[in-house]
């Protein structure tokens, strides 16, 4: 934990509020020393092995495992969610060419949330609604600006596909095989949830002042598009870019250790073990980089991971989720700058999930500051100085 200081004998403070806790929740948890994450009691591996992201929004939104008529349901809500309104598309298509991906993404939750008559409603039972439509519309959102960045025009949906299926043939259209779209339904679900990362706070604060869903799940988006959270993955694909050939590695590595320059895609806020999150998508990395001939994407990661282990391993410092979901969506030619809004894509329904378990049982997030600056200052009027 960092250090803490003493606020004059009231109140305790550590930077960034590490290892405060804010609230209680069955969510999920993250067990940092162990390498453990964890959704409403399942592990994170069960999950990735067994589950859907239908079934594991459902499971973060419901609190179980559906049945197969309540998980059926549950689909068919969002194949009738996924469309979005033509102001909303009119709005990506203005922006979506020259803003960063997630400030498109921002401004087209912004408009949805707008739209919507029903926003202010605080019932648990609309916010679980908008958390449901949010879910579906996310990716057809994120598909439309994937699109419009391309010079394209957005593909409609296909009701025929599941969630994800769909997703990809948003972005690309085209159908994709099974395969594919199973290493990108285990990517969404490991991005599902992650504890009180930075974005799931920010949607909770704002959540917590009782403003509407649509604006704390705005505030999730633009807390995860920094650079510090949801977009490291973009930076981890630079770093490779700058780095080139496996050939380079070791004395990139070995330059950057050297200069102190901070390692993209390795450690964490959290775990002092390897994220189990990275250990799949290095399996799943392996495989597709070298299916869709850009082996050489996974080579340098490996090798990348194998000198910094060395270095920093005893450390607690191991690859996170950033450092080979971004070797995967490369692989599949997605670009760079849109691998933060597919973070977004998943995490709204970690984001949904927190919000309605929190407003159920609201408290104004409302945190003191510790003051240092000056009691006793004189005002001088402007004369004098």
């Amino acid at each position: 934990m960092a250090e803490q200081k003493q606020f004059v004998g009231q109140a305790e403070f550590a930077k960034g509020l590490e290892g405060v806790i804010a609230c209680e929740s069955t969510m999920g948890y993250v067990d940092g020393k162990e390498g453990k994450l964890i959704y409403r009691g399942y592990d994170i591996f069960e999950l990735a092995e067994h589950s859907t992201f239908e079934e594991t929004s459902y499971l973060l939104l419901f609190g179980k495992l559906p049945s197969q008529s309540e998980l059926d349901d549950f689909k068919q809500k969002l194949v009738q969610q996924r469309a979005v309104p033509k102001e909303v598309i009119n709005a990506l298509k203005i922006v979506a060419k020259t803003a960063h991906p997630m400030a498109s993404l921002r401004t087209g939750v912004s408009v949805l949330g707008a739209m919507d008559k029903n926003a202010e409603d605080e019932s648990i039972e609309n916010y679980t609604s908008i958390g449901i439509s949010l879910i579906a519309k996310m990716a057809t959102i994120a598909g439309a600006i994937t699109r419009f960045r391309k010079g394209k025009k957005p593909v409609d949906p296909d009701p025929k596909l599941d969630h994800t299926a769909n997703f990809l043939y948003m972005m690309n259209g085209q159908k994709p095989d099974d395969y594919t779209a199973r290493v990108m339904d285990v990517s969404l679900i490991l991005h599902a949830d992650h504890g009180m990362n930075a974005s799931t706070f920010s949607s909770m604060v704002v959540a917590s002042s009782m403003s509407d869903m649509y604006s704390a799940i705005t505030a999730g988006i633009a807390s995860l598009k920094g650079s510090l959270h949801g977009g490291a993955n973009e930076q981890v694909m630079h770093m490779l870019d700058e780095i080139g050939s496996v050939d380079k590695v070791d004395a990139w590595v070995d330059d950057a250790i050297a200069t102190k320059k901070k390692l993209m895609g390795f450690g964490h806020r959290v775990y002092k073990a390897y994220d189990p999150r990275a250990t799949i998508l290095g399996e799943y990395s392996q495989k597709i980089t070298e299916a869709h001939g850009r082996k050489d994407l996974y080579d340098m990661a490996k090798r990348m991971e194998d000198k910094v282990i060395a270095a920093y391993g005893e450390r607690g410092i191991f690859p996170n989720v950033d450092f080979y979901s971004g070797t995967i969506y490369s692989a599949f030619g997605i670009e760079t700058a849109l691998f933060t809004p597919i973070f977004a894509v998943s995490r709204i329904s970690g984001w949904a999930g927190r919000v309605i378990e929190y407003v159920t049982e609201n408290r104004l997030f409302r945190p003191r500051a510790v003051y240092t600056g000056e009691m006793e200052a004189k005002y001088v009027p402007m004369a004098q100085r």
